[in-house]
């Protein structure tokens, strides 16, 4: 181990927030567009302890469940319990 790793993680050249991942005692819901855009990618056991974990949005400034947050266009990376954010506006919903 060098001298400059101290164990933290460090934010990475496109993050703008490193956001912590928590567990709430009760499950927050995702959204069904979220849950059908990582069908394909993320199955079983890891969906289901993504389900069960939340942050709290820099962007959208309110707790947010894993799975929407992992779908987001501004989730950059995961590492050891948090998440990389860019930070940047989100494109207003189609109507």
């Amino acid at each position: 181990m060098s001298e400059s790793d101290s164990g933290q993680v460090q934010k990475g050249e496109d993050d703008k927030y490193l956001v912590d991942i928590t567990v709430p005692p009760k499950a927050i819901a995702s959204p069904k567009e979220a849950l059908e855009a990582i069908k394909g990618s993320v199955k079983g056991k890891m969906l289901a302890k993504m389900k069960k974990e939340a942050v709290d949005c820099p962007v959208k400034l309110k707790i947010v469940s894993f799975v929407e947050c992992f779908t987001c266009p501004n989730f950059n990376r995961r590492i050891r319990g948090k998440v990389g954010c860019r930070g940047l506006p989100l494109p207003p919903k189609p109507t």
